[in-house]
């Protein structure tokens, strides 16, 4: 019987899998404390960034349907 893995649900929440398989992931510290920043930083920070996470953790905690 092959062993299914289970997708672990706060590393899904907190990244995305692109198509090509690369993880993208929101910039930290953007939830609060935000009124007094500028306007182009507090765009900036709405864009994600590139993850670097090798394919041994991507299939551990996300693995595919």
């Amino acid at each position: 019987m092959k062993m299914k893995f289970k997708t672990n649900k706060s590393y899904s929440k907190r990244l995305k899998l692109t198509k090509k398989g690369k993880v993208l992931s929101r910039k930290s510290g953007q939830n609060h404390f935000n009124a007094k920043e500028s306007r182009s930083k507090q765009l900036a920070k709405k864009k994600t960034r590139s993850f670097t996470l090798s394919s041994k953790n991507i299939s551990r905690f996300l693995p595919s349907n």
